[in-house]
């Protein structure tokens, strides 16, 4: 018999989602997975004051330090019932919560750039996405604006497996 007949396709290392678009996120036990990907998962984003476009890793230039920022939530996230408030780790150790009369003036700071921590709701934001200068993409050393689903902050895929096999090939490249 083969591999997958007996022991299954594979098994789940680790779970992540991550309560905010583009920063660090919080490795779970379990999560309920609906029709939108992993209950919670990019619930919020941050949204630039200048243009209204939701802040993305994907441009790196607007957005250095997206990653030094880490968002969990307080409590569980539910079906069918609010948002629950994130609590999100800014890369100086500081820690604020969605419910601070004051978030938007700390992240803002903290960023450099006017942002609004928004939740997904009806109708498309747009996102942008720096393409390097490297041969064979479609565009090169640009940037380029993107419409993300309409009520969501994914801006490709709802949820993404990557296996051990292909983590280990990107280290060795």
């Amino acid at each position: 018999m083969s591999n997958a007949v007996q022991g299954g396709l594979g098994s789940v290392v680790s779970l992540w989602r991550y309560p905010v678009k583009s920063m660090m996120g919080e490795e779970l036990n379990a999560a309920e997975v609906t029709e939108r990907g992993l209950l919670g998962d990019r619930a919020y984003a941050l949204v630039d004051g200048s243009d209204g476009k939701a802040a993305t890793a994907k441009n790196p230039r607007k957005w250095p330090h997206l990653f030094d920022f880490r968002a969990t939530f307080v409590e569980q996230a539910r079906a069918a019932a609010k948002v629950p408030t994130v609590r999100i780790s800014l890369p100086d150790g500081t820690t604020v919560t969605s419910d601070q009369g004051d978030l938007n003036q700390i992240l803002s700071k903290a960023l450099n750039r006017e942002v609004t921590l928004d939740t997904a709701r009806r109708g498309a934001v747009n996102a942008e996405e720096y393409w390097p200068d490297m041969e064979g993409l479609d565009h090169r050393e640009t940037v380029t604006n993107f419409t993300l689903p309409e009520e969501t902050f994914f801006d490709c895929a709802t949820v993404h497996l990557l296996t051990t096999a292909t983590l280990d090939r990107l280290r060795e490249l």
